[in-house]
């Protein structure tokens, strides 16, 4: 069974950090492009971060650049979102999305599109004081 499991959500100050971790199992995720995305309530999800599959090309959004780093260990079969400077409006359920990307879309399309087959349960990342 395919399967992608977030964790390492939870409560946080403003300007403090936290590491979302995105596990995989019933597949390998070398040769997939990994997405993080958000939803906070009453508003659209969002792409946050997305990293192709060799790791050598990644994508922000504007809302995140320079506060989030997005990483992957394929050996571990695991993607990483490094979440620093964390502000109130932070605050949303974050998912990470796998999709093989055969139609080699840009790491910028694949976030924007939310273009993805498989996705995660969502951790919780509440930011307040």
């Amino acid at each position: 069974q395919l399967q992608l499991v977030e964790s390492g959500g939870g409560l946080v100050q403003p300007g403090g950090s936290l590491r979302l971790s995105c596990a995989a199992s019933g597949f390998t995720l070398d040769y997939y492009v990994i997405g993080w995305f958000r939803q906070a309530p009453g508003k659209e999800r969002e792409g946050v971060s997305c990293i192709s599959n060799s790791g050598g090309d990644t994508y922000y959004a504007d809302s995140v650049k320079g506060r989030f780093t997005i990483s992957r260990d394929n050996a571990k079969n695991t993607v990483y979102l490094q979440v620093n400077s964390l502000k109130p409006e932070d605050t949303a359920v974050y998912y990470c999305a796998a999709d093989v990307n055969s139609r080699q879309f840009s790491i910028r399309a694949m976030c924007t599109m939310s273009l993805y087959d498989y996705w995660g349960q969502g951790t919780q990342v509440t930011v307040s004081a």
